[in-house]
């Protein structure tokens, strides 16, 4: 994973290349998030969380979702 951009592979089994919004640790879950977005598609941004080989899992929970959700609003106010 480059400083601000990884692959992923999207629904259709296609490799494309994401850039890095944010990451954070979050204690109450124990996990490590990643927010990216497409390039192609900037004004819709993913969540997912990841461990230490790399390997990631999207967040569908609505809980982890309101987190990602807080994370990304104080990101965008500039509080972080």
């Amino acid at each position: 994973m480059d400083d601000n951009k990884m692959t992923v592979i999207n629904d259709a089994g296609e490799e494309i290349e994401v850039e890095i919004l944010l990451t954070f640790d979050y204690e109450e879950t124990g996990k490590q998030y990643v927010m990216f977005f497409d390039p192609a598609d900037p004004d819709t941004v993913f969540a997912a969380s990841y461990t230490e080989d790399g390997e990631l899992e999207m967040v569908e929970s609505e809980e982890e979702m309101a987190i990602c959700e807080e994370v990304l609003n104080s990101f965008d106010a500039g509080d972080l």
